[in-house]
């Protein structure tokens, strides 16, 4: 049966292209850049992220990080990509997390922006670039995100990539050392053909 086929690492991890960005799985040789990029952006990216260790942007975490992704991605738990503009530069990251079988047929995302390359289109660009491959190579029904309320933009970013929102979840995740309210979105399948 097609609907529950879990599909390998490899079939299911392409680079993907969207309008002015490519994604594709981080690999070792992107530790210089990303470890630069979240460095850069920390005070940016700390109100919208889980507490970071100390250790985080160390060639050692991120080697951690790398087999963390390959295992995710062999067991269909998660695909990790980075963004790219098309001159090369890494610009940020988007996350297909906590894939779910079954009759569920769905997932999360998540996404991370470096500070001086917010507000230009690229993550919009990745999100709409993200869908196809959720519903039609990974064959979800259902795409799911949160943001915090007050996380303006990625408010916009997810309206404007077709997301609903369907709901408000109380202390839902822990975001800044604290356990936070966020706005529940979601993107189905007919929503990104119809």
């Amino acid at each position: 049966m097609a609907f529950f086929r879990t599909l390998t690492a490899a079939e299911t991890a392409p680079t993907l292209v969207g309008d002015g960005v490519t994604l594709r799985v981080p690999q070792m040789a992107d530790f210089p850049a990303w470890s630069a990029l979240r460095e850069q952006s920390r005070e940016f990216l700390q109100p919208w992220e889980p507490t970071w260790p100390q250790d985080d942007v160390s060639r050692l975490a991120y080697r951690r990080r790398i087999k963390r992704y390959v295992r995710e991605l062999e067991l269909d738990q998660a695909y990790p990509f980075f963004v790219f503009r098309k001159d090369g530069q890494l610009v940020g990251g988007v996350t297909i997390s906590q894939v779910r079988r079954g009759v569920s047929q769905t997932c999360s995302i998540g996404y991370w922006m470096g500070e001086r390359f917010a507000g230009k289109g690229h993550m919009s660009a990745a999100v709409r670039a993200l869908a196809p491959f959720a519903f039609e190579t990974l064959k979800l029904r259902r795409v799911e995100a949160a943001c915090l309320p007050r996380n303006l933009a990625s408010i916009r970013l997810l309206e404007k990539a077709g997301f609903v929102r369907e709901g408000y979840a109380r202390e839902y995740l822990c975001i800044d050392g604290r356990w936070q309210d966020h706005l529940l979105y979601a993107l189905l399948r007919s929503d990104a053909v119809g």
